[in-house]
C-alpha cells in the first residue's frame, strides 16, 4: 500500500514540476496580451506655460495649460492587421489634445500606433502615422514590454519622427511601488508644424516653405515604469518648442512657440497606479507565483514520496531481520512447546 502511494505522490511531484516552467515560458508569452479593446485617458497640465499668441506673434506666460492624451484600441483594424501578420496585434488610436487656459485648442495630434499584444515591438501596417503622416515606429512608444528590465530602450519621439534611447537611471519607490526611472533628453530638432493649429485660412503644411520660418523643438522625458507590467505610473516632460526666422516673426530670431514643466494630473496618477497595482497581481501569477509554487509543491510531493518508499522498505527490513518465530523452522509446522520435566 505505501508502495502505491508514493508512486502516486512521485506522479503527481513530476506533474507539477512539469507545470513550472510551462507556466513561465509557454502560457505567460500567450496569455499576458494587451487587450485589443483598451481605452485609458491622461490629463497633464504645464503650471504655469509659456505660449505664443498667434495673431500678435507675441510670447506670454499663461496660468496652465492642459494636454488631454487618449488610447483607444481599435479592435475591427486589430484583427485585420492580426491576421495577416498571423500573430496578436493591437491598434492604438491615440490623440494629443492642447488647450490654452481659455480652453481653446492649441494644437492637435493623432496617431495610429500599431504593436504586437505581447512583446509591445511594432508592427509595421498600413495606417501606421503620426499627424496623418505614414511612419515606421521603431522602439517602444506609450508602453515598456512586461517584465521591463535595468537598461536602455529604444524610444520612438512622435514628435521629432525618430527613435534615440531613453535611459534607466534607477530604482526608485513610487506610491508604493517598486518603480524604474527611465530618462530621454531630445535635444533641440526640427519639426513639422500640426496641421491643425489656431491659425484660421493658413495651411500648417506649407507654413514654413511660404514664410520660412521653422518650427523647433527640445524636451527632457522622464517615465516612472512599474516593471512587472511595464506600464508608466507617472510621466513628465520638460518641453520647450520655439519658432525660428523667417518673415513670420516680423525679422525676430526666434520666439518660443511652447514652454514648460508637463506633469500628470494628480488623480490620474492616482487612478492609474490603482490600475497597474491590479493588473500586476496577473502578470506575476504567471511568472512568479504559480510557477515557483507548482515547484515547491512538486519537490514536497517529491520528498514525502521518498519518505514513504524509505519507511515501507525499513518496515520490509526490520520484519526479515526477526527471523522465524517460536521455534519454528523453514518448512516445518508450527508446534507448541513442551515443559521439561523439573529437575530432581
Amino acid at each position: 500500500m505505501r508502495r502505491k502511494s508514493s508512486l502516486v505522490l512521485l506522479a503527481l511531484a513530476v506533474f507539477f514540476a512539469a507545470l513550472s516552467p510551462l507556466f513561465r515560458w509557454y502560457a505567460f508569452p500567450r496569455l499576458a496580451k494587451i487587450p485589443p479593446s483598451q481605452y485609458q485617458e491622461a490629463v497633464l497640465e504645464a503650471k504655469p506655460a509659456t505660449l505664443v499668441d498667434y495673431g500678435t506673434m507675441q510670447s506670454k506666460q499663461v496660468e496652465k495649460l492642459t494636454i488631454v492624451q487618449t488610447l483607444k484600441g481599435n479592435v475591427e483594424e486589430s484583427e485585420k492587421i492580426g491576421a495577416t501578420a498571423d500573430r496578436d496585434v493591437v491598434v492604438w488610436d491615440a490623440l494629443s489634445f492642447v488647450a490654452g487656459p481659455d480652453g481653446k485648442m492649441v494644437s492637435t495630434i493623432p496617431e495610429r500606433y500599431i504593436f504586437d499584444a505581447h512583446s509591445q515591438d511594432p508592427v509595421h501596417a498600413t495606417g501606421e502615422s503620426v499627424d496623418g503622416d505614414p511612419v515606421q515606429r521603431r522602439g517602444i512608444e506609450f508602453k515598456w514590454p512586461f517584465l521591463t528590465e535595468k537598461r536602455d530602450y529604444e524610444y520612438y519621439d512622435s514628435r521629432a519622427r525618430r527613435t534615440a534611447p531613453i535611459h534607466y537611471r534607477g530604482t526608485q519607490e513610487f506610491r508604493g511601488l517598486e518603480v524604474y526611472y527611465f530618462e530621454q533628453t531630445v535635444p533641440w530638432t526640427k519639426v513639422p508644424y500640426p496641421k491643425q493649429m489656431p491659425m484660421p485660412g493658413i495651411d500648417s503644411t506649407k507654413l514654413e516653405k511660404q514664410t520660412g520660418t521653422s518650427m523647433w523643438y527640445t524636451t527632457k522625458r522622464m517615465f516612472w515604469i512599474d516593471p512587472v507590467t511595464g506600464a508608466p505610473v507617472n510621466g513628465e516632460e520638460i518641453h520647450r518648442e520655439e519658432m525660428r526666422g523667417g518673415s513670420l516673426l516680423g525679422g525676430r530670431e526666434k520666439v518660443t512657440a511652447f514652454a514648460g514643466h508637463v506633469k500628470m494630473r494628480s488623480d490620474y496618477v492616482d487612478s492609474t497606479v490603482a490600475l497597474v497595482k491590479s493588473n500586476r497581481t496577473l502578470i506575476l501569477l504567471l511568472t512568479s507565483y504559480l510557477p515557483w509554487g507548482f515547484l515547491g509543491l512538486g519537490l514536497a510531493l517529491l520528498a514525502l514520496a521518498l519518505w514513504l518508499e524509505a519507511r515501507g522498505r525499513r518496515a520490509g527490513a526490520e520484519g526479515a531481520g526477526r527471523g522465524p518465530d517460536l521455534g519454528e523452522r523453514e518448512g516445518e509446522p508450527l508446534r507448541p512447546a513442551v515443559p521439561s520435566p523439573p529437575l530432581p
